[in-house]
């Protein structure tokens, strides 16, 4: 049997480390939970965390206090990254707790130097698309020493599979950013606009909100419908749809997905789309403010959906898919709109080869239309929903949430520094 190295980590401060595994940057999910994993703990006085994957200022657009903070911390980080490529071996130890992102299959992202860590211990955070676990996963998820699952229903398919050392911790939201505020006017007055956020892919439920735009664009010809499906995962575009009456995206000239191009063909006129290209989560509260109401009729979320949270706590009406990671944002009381009329997702006889449906929910489109209704004729209770909203997210912060983070963790570490 061969002995991994081992990498000691030490912080300047005396504080414990902690070594997360994920990305860190201002323009996709896990980029934002780094970010904020980072920004959290920087004045914690227990712990310290050392991103193990290299970011740098490419990947951070923020304000100058919080780009000054992950500058320090990259530097902070900088020894890690250089002495893992520094390592002939393919798999490290790492002398430090270590949390690690596992993403639809199961597997751990590799971090600097492309190396697979260990860490004493290894603790979990999976996001499960399905609800379906192969055997070989069961058997690698029984080596952590703690699986923190991003939603109730995860728990519970964990459960079900016969893993117990697991809870739940939601993601978080910065209500110092995301918070309710006036129109800017940044869009004509006269229009009604439809925000909907989230990389362009088949488990989104892109083809949804153009079915039901379409559908309530012939009622109210003022809707603008605002997308922000940009990601770095372009390729998920030709398989985004799932029914026959919407026809697949096509590239742009760069690749990326072209959101006007598709709306047209669709029938729907270039002037009622704006869709955002690449856009760092701190630009994104001024975006949605403009918005009348918020649009999810997702088919199935892991987590509890970075984007539909920030649109709750910045007092958006917001209509979510009563399914999945949904749910648990559903449990406050009428913060938002749920699409209770979920049907079993078939792609309507596209091609489902190797994709488990499980408790995923099919939208109904004339229910996605009813809801839109309801928001367009009383402006008013929609506002007051917002606002409860806005009230019940504020329990949901970064901060709050990687507080209760360590707490569920500090149990199966070998120190622990802090009573929390």
């Amino acid at each position: 049997m061969t002995t991994k190295p081992t990498l000691a980590i030490q912080s300047s401060d005396g504080r414990t480390p902690l070594v997360f595994c994920w990305g860190v940057s201002s323009f996709f999910g896990w980029g934002v939970v780094g970010l904020n994993t980072i920004l959290s703990l920087a004045h914690d006085p227990g712990y310290v965390p050392f991103a193990a994957i290299e970011f740098g200022p490419a990947d951070v657009v923020l304000d100058p206090l919080r780009e000054a903070q992950m500058a320090r911390h990259a530097e902070q980080s900088r020894g890690i990254w250089q002495a893992l490529a520094g390592i002939a071996d393919t798999e490290v130890e790492v002398d430090a707790p270590l949390l690690v992102a596992l993403g639809t299959s199961l597997q751990q992202p590799a971090a600097a130097g492309g190396k697979i860590l260990t860490g004493n211990p290894t603790i979990a955070c999976p996001i499960l698309e399905q609800a379906t676990l192969d055997p070989a996963w069961r058997e690698r998820l029984g080596r952590y020493a703690l699986i923190i699952a991003g939603s109730t229903w995860n728990e519970r398919i964990l459960r079900a599979h016969g893993i117990h050392g697991v809870t739940t911790v939601w993601q978080g939201v910065d209500t110092g950013l995301f918070h309710p505020a006036p129109k800017a006017g940044l869009l004509p007055r006269d229009r009604f606009v439809i925000f909907s956020g989230g990389k362009l892919e088949f488990r989104k439920g892109q083809d949804l909100v153009m079915a039901a735009f379409r559908a309530f664009r012939q009622r109210h010809p003022e809707a603008l419908l605002l997308t922000a499906w940009h990601s770095p995962w372009s390729d998920l575009m030709y398989s985004a749809v799932g029914r026959r009456d919407i026809t697949v995206p096509g590239p742009n000239a760069d690749g990326t997905p072209d959101v006007i191009g598709w709306a047209v063909a669709n029938g729907i006129p270039a002037g009622s789309v704006i869709a955002l290209g690449p856009t760092p989560n701190i630009a994104m509260p001024h975006v949605l403010h403009e918005a009348d109401v918020a649009l999810f009729p997702n088919r199935a979320e892991g987590g509890t959906n970075l984007v539909a949270m920030e649109c709750l706590a910045s007092g958006i009406p917001t209509i979510l898919s009563a399914n999945t990671g949904h749910l648990d944002l559903l449990r406050g009381d009428r913060i938002a709109l749920p699409l209770t009329r979920q049907g079993t997702v078939t792609r309507d006889g596209l091609d489902t080869t190797g994709l488990d449906t499980t408790d995923w929910g099919e939208s109904d489109v004339e229910e996605i239309v009813e809801r839109l209704e309801e928001v367009w004729r009383d402006r008013e209770a929609a506002r007051a929903m917002g606002l409860r909203a806005a009230a019940h997210m504020t329990d949901m912060t970064w901060t709050t949430q990687i507080a209760r983070l360590i707490r569920a963790i500090e149990p199966v570490l070998p120190d622990r520094p802090s009573a929390r």
